[in-house]
């Protein structure tokens, strides 16, 4: 597979290497005009495989830059999330939304992401989100790409992508970094960085390392300790190397590692104790922890074959070992509980080539992909006892309506749950491979032609083998006298037959599929400082296989598609002091994966595609310098989401309709807007807000039962920077919103927000 995803690039290579000579010969000399050439402020985007500024791209795009990190104390990708426009934090820290999708699809089916976090080119599991490489330390950037991006990243990119971009080696001098943090919650960071010169513009290198100590906020008043105490420490170096023997060429070789260990993804607080949001507890007798394992290697080279011609390769290799560890029923009981473990290595390796003329630029590429890994699930469960299913089979051997109802009541008295160990071993491979291309002729000086494609072939295996025990003592079959001894005899087999339908030896199920994702669209400048353009473009989740766990059973599912129409403005105003861009959006959405139940118990259940939805929506983005040392910027984002049809195979007992609700975690407004202020001599101060309307935890014609209220958060910093060192004190949730992530109320627990923080820092810059 390898050879032959070379031998695609190859193709591709060669491709665009002919299409370019048909070029007139001087459209290859001509460099950039300077008309072109980026203005000083501008922010330059790369999460396009192109090098253009934000202004000059249609794609709605969020930039966090290194300078907001700072001025903020961003110190996780969760920080990003609850600051950017139609961007949003999920079930914990487990994901995000991107305008109301979620990076794991809407309908809680599939196994493809529908958007990924990418760090310096390598795309992260979803699995080692919550605690991979994705702390803001050394970090230059930051691009939400809102919207689908399949014809540029193709697999996992339906609803968007989120690129990290970690700073590069200095070739000119030495410089370092250094900072700890310090919070009234014991929360305790330290972070250094250093690099320069090896060899003087020729060879550079770059260290950098952040452990964080955290004590945690929720005590476990069963084992003690508390349950979202964290350690982790984070590793990152980067060599870049420019030969002067070959002008031109540059490499940039990083690895990066993460060993973290903390609470869970997510992390319960009771909420039937007094004042629970400051007073945060949990009774959990089971361990709930996450630890994550993370390496990844990133090489990139890259070399100009004209002018106006670059040819790019990009190699990435991660491996994540996850373990997740959670007390499902969280009471000092020993009742349920998971222990799951991720092992996943993946694989990318990118050839493109890249071309600016005066009148046509774009990219043409070969993309190659491979995950291998498994999921090894260890889980004591308890299954509500099917009362239904015990009465169908009591009158289906001659007892009466009445009659079988009595008994199945009486026997669900004694057994109410079924209690079963659990364990299964998934392993999988996915390999896609891929041709795809994105260009813009310039028709006129103002019109401009959009254009893109993209070809997905992709191949996945899923495997799976379970092994279900029963691990409950049965009912006394003269509970009901011996006149009955007999029926519950045959109930007790029943039941047990039923934990026996779980499990299954090893079986595997192998799927392929293929996708043409096309984009076209226009752009027109009516002025040097507004642009307008309107694109449209297919998007893509691959399909696969999912398992039943109550059926023992891999069961096939197609991909789904959607096809997405955008607007976007591009404008400055006021000599450039005020910024103003927005994009409206609609995006149509067939052939979604969902759950659906099949009646036997409540494991009874795997992905079908049986849906379709619309949401459509827009962002608006705001910067603006009022005063010398004053700046403003604001964001807004507006979404509606809305599942149009719902229809379930045949055989499918689900109760659940999606018909008219709304996506999970999908708020219909999102807002964000902060003040930097420089009052001179050093002192610096930062005031920011971030809004995020009510969201439905749930789906389904019940959601609003599943429904936590909007939140206000605000955020500040205040300062003194020397220029060599710095000291300055900040805040998170300022005025103590006391808000919910998630809450499980028949269970009185919830995940809470963050609750009010004041903090110290220190830091040395040279």
């Amino acid at each position: 597979m390898i050879r032959f995803s070379v031998l695609l690039s190859g193709v591709a290579t060669a491709a665009l290497t002919v299409s370019v000579l048909a070029i007139p010969a001087q459209a290859q000399d001509v460099a950039p005009s300077a008309e072109n050439a980026p203005a000083p402020g501008d922010i330059i985007v790369t999460g396009e495989k192109a090098t253009r500024t934000l202004q000059e791209t249609p794609t709605s795009i969020a930039v966090t830059t290194s300078d907001r990190i700072r001025k903020e104390t961003l110190i996780s990708i969760q920080d990003v999330y609850n600051r950017t426009a139609n961007l949003s934090e999920t079930y914990g820290a487990s994901g995000f939304t991107i305008r109301g999708v979620s990076n794991t699809g809407v309908g809680a089916g599939g196994q493809a992401d529908a958007a990924s976090v990418y760090v310096d080119g390598a795309p992260i599991p979803k699995w080692a989100l919550y605690g991979g490489p994705t702390d803001m330390w050394d970090v230059q950037q930051v691009e939400v790409l809102r919207g689908p991006q399949s014809t540029i990243q193709g697999l996992n990119a339906l609803a968007g992508g989120i690129v990290i971009t970690t700073k590069d080696p200095s070739l000119t001098r030495w410089t370092g970094d250094a900072r700890v943090l310090w919070t009234e919650h014991d929360d305790r960071t330290f972070s250094a960085a250093v690099g320069g010169p090896i060899i003087a513009d020729e060879l550079g290198v770059r260290l950098s390392a952040e452990r964080r100590n955290d004590r945690g906020i929720i005590k476990n008043v069963t084992r003690g300790g508390y349950d979202d105490a964290l350690e982790s420490l984070n590793l990152r170096g980067k060599v870049m190397w420019t030969p002067p023997a070959i002008p031109g060429l540059e490499a940039v070789a990083s690895y990066n590692r993460v060993r973290r260990d903390g609470g869970y993804l997510y992390e319960y607080a009771r909420t039937d104790v007094p004042d629970f949001y400051d007073h945060r507890i949990s009774t959990g007798d089971q361990p709930s922890r996450g630890k994550i394992d993370s390496d990844i290697a990133v090489f990139n080279l890259s070399y100009p074959l004209a002018d106006s011609l670059k040819l790019s390769s990009v190699t990435s290799w991660n491996r994540s070992k996850v373990h997740s560890q959670v007390d499902t029923d969280g009471t000092p009981q020993d009742i349920q509980a998971i222990d799951n473990r991720y092992l996943y290595k993946t694989l990318t390796q990118e050839l493109r080539l890249n071309y600016d003329g005066p009148t046509l630029s774009g990219l043409l590429g070969a993309w190659y992909y491979r995950r291998t890994g498994t999921i090894d699930q260890n889980s004591r469960v308890n299954i509500a006892t099917p009362t239904s299913t015990i009465a169908a089979l009591l009158q289906a051997n001659g007892a009466s309506a009445a009659q079988a109802q009595a008994i199945s009541t009486a026997y669900a008295g004694q057994l109410p749950v079924i209690p079963v160990l659990y364990s299964a071993e998934q392993p999988e491979k996915v390999e896609t491979m891929a041709l795809f291309g994105d260009g813009r002729l310039k028709v006129t000086d103002r019109l401009t032609l959009i254009g893109g494609f993209r070809f997905d072939h992709e191949r996945n295996r899923y495997a799976a083998e379970t092994v279900a025990t029963f691990n409950g003592t049965l009912p006394d079959p003269n509970f009901m006298g011996a006149a009955y001894a007999g029926i519950i005899n045959v109930i007790n087999q029943g039941v047990l037959g039923l934990v026996d339908d779980a499990s299954s030896p090893l079986a595997s199920n192998s799927r392929t599929f293929n996708a043409f994702l096309p984009k076209m669209g226009v752009s027109m400048d009516w002025t040097p400082d507004l642009t307008t353009a309107f694109t449209v473009q297919r998007a893509y989740r691959s399909g696969g296989s999912s398992q039943n766990p109550a059926r023992a059973e891999l069961v096939p599912y197609d991909p789904e598609f959607s096809w997405n129409y955008e607007g976007s403005l591009r404008s400055k105003w006021l000599d450039g002091k005020l910024v103003i861009n927005a994009n409206v959006f609609y995006m149509k959405w067939r052939d979604q994966q969902v759950t659906a139940y099949f009646g036997l118990n409540a494991y009874d259940y795997n992905t079908v595609n049986a849906a379709g939805s619309h949401l459509y929506g827009f962002e608006l983005d705001a910067n603006a310098t009022v005063a010398r040392g004053i700046s403003l910027y604001a964001s807004v984002g507006h979404v509606r989401t809305k599942f149009d049809d719902f229809d379930l195979p045949t055989g499918a007992t689900s109760t659940v309709d999606l018909t008219g609700t709304q996506f999970p975690y999908a708020p219909r407004w999102t807002l964000a807007g902060g003040v930097n202020a420089d009052f001179g001599s050093g002192f610096t101060g930062n005031l920011n807000a971030n809004y995020r309307s009510s969201v439905f935890t749930g789906v389904g014609q019940d959601q609003a039962q599943y429904k936590v209220s909007a939140r206000t958060v605000v955020n500040g910093q205040v300062g003194y920077d020397s220029g060599t060192w710095s000291v300055f004190v900040f805040a998170r949730n300022l005025f103590n919103e006391k808000y919910k992530q998630y809450e499980y109320a028949a269970i009185h627990q919830a995940i809470l927000g963050d609750p009010q923080t004041f903090g110290v820092g220190a830091g040395v810059h040279w």
